[in-house]
Parts: structure tokens; C-alpha cells; sequence
């Protein structure tokens, strides 16, 4: 696939995510209560710490905080700030098929990364406490092009707890996850790179 139809694909998923936006998409009851839980924490902003990183990554040992930014009836939009880096959002969508992941990269500028929009589809009911998205067909093709096919057995997962948010990655020899405190709220970050306050 090439930066052509890659860009294309990002355009086609923000447009359906636009044209869904006023009509509320029906999806399994434990993905719903998720999503309602997940909503209550809209506008706030949390700290993290990592507490896995098998085998340890570079890039992560500046403060970390997660802000529940954005909701509406059928997406929430989740800045992941690692320090003075604002180029992470996370996606959450309701679709007919269940529940969508996607992760926004962008640059300072605004622009799009070449890693921007993989994530993946829910393949089960999940709980009203966890949702895993295995990496889907276009994640896959990007993550080749980009030359880390192995990536392509990536799982995300989403962890909700009454005091306690994780973001946790999987695959073979590879976990990542970082736990945000919910119980104390901070002042809200500014927008993400490519977004507006």
C-alpha cells in the first residue's frame, strides 16, 4: 500500500468517525458500559507510570499523563503527553463491529506521522473493565511498510478500574503498559499536536 492510499485510509476512518458522530452506534452491552465508564472521566487529566516495559524502550521516563479530551455519544479521544512530546492521541470509536482503537501520531507541526492510525477492532464482548484490539488488516500493511513486521501480532489493551487506568501492548517477547492514577485529577495539559484548545 502506498503514502497515497495509507493517507487515503486515514482521511476514510476521521470522515466515518465524522459522519457518525450524531447518531449513537448500538455495540455490546459490556463494551458500552466501558465506553459510558470511560466517559465520566471527560475532561480530566491523570498521571501515569510505567510499570512494564519488557524488553525497556527509550522515551518514557519523562512525566507521563493521559487526558480524557474529547467525548461525544460515539468516540472519545484520549492526548497521550509524554513530557513535552504531545504527538500521541488515542481513539476510541463505537462501530456496528464493536469497539475501535486507533492512535493519531502527529508532528509539532500538525502534520500526520508515516506511523499515524493503526490500532485495531474489538474481536469479542470484552468487559465493562477491559477492551483488547488486536492489530487489524490496515495496521498490519503499515507496519510492514514501515519495516516492523513484527508488530503485527501487536494486542491493545485498555484496563478501567475505579482508581486506576492502564494502556498495555502485547506480542510475542514484547509488553508495554503504563498506569494512570484516576483518583487524582491535574490540570489539563494543551491540546495535542494537530489539535485545538
Amino acid at each position: 500500500m502506498n503514502n497515497r492510499l495509507l493517507t487515503l485510509a486515514s482521511v476514510s476512518l476521521l470522515s466515518l468517525n465524522t459522519a457518525i458522530a450524531d447518531v449513537d452506534v448500538p455495540i455490546a452491552a459490556a463494551q458500552q458500559s466501558f465506553f459510558n465508564n470511560l466517559q465520566q472521566y471527560c475532561g480530566k487529566a491523570f498521571l501515569g507510570k510505567i510499570k512494564t516495559d519488557t524488553p525497556k524502550s527509550d522515551g518514557f521516563s519523562e512525566k507521563l499523563v493521559m487526558h480524557v479530551r474529547y467525548c461525544d455519544e460515539n468516540q472519545i479521544q484520549i492526548p497521550f503527553h509524554v513530557g513535552d512530546d504531545s504527538s500521541r492521541t488515542w481513539i476510541i470509536t463505537k462501530t456496528h463491529a464493536g469497539l475501535m482503537l486507533k492512535h493519531d501520531h502527529r508532528h509539532k507541526d500538525g502534520s500526520e506521522d508515516t506511523l499515524t492510525m493503526y490500532g485495531g477492532l474489538t474481536e469479542d464482548e470484552g468487559f465493562a473493565q477491559v477492551q483488547s484490539f488486536p492489530a487489524d488488516s490496515y495496521t498490519k500493511q503499515l507496519f510492514v511498510k514501515q519495516g516492523i513486521p513484527q508488530s503485527n501480532d501487536n494486542t491493545w489493551q485498555f484496563f478501567l478500574y475505579p482508581e486506576r487506568f492502564s494502556y498495555r501492548m502485547i506480542r510475542l517477547a514484547r509488553e508495554f503498559q503504563v498506569d494512570f492514577d484516576l483518583s487524582q485529577p491535574i490540570t489539563a495539559p494543551k491540546a495535542p499536536w494537530g489539535y485545538e484548545d
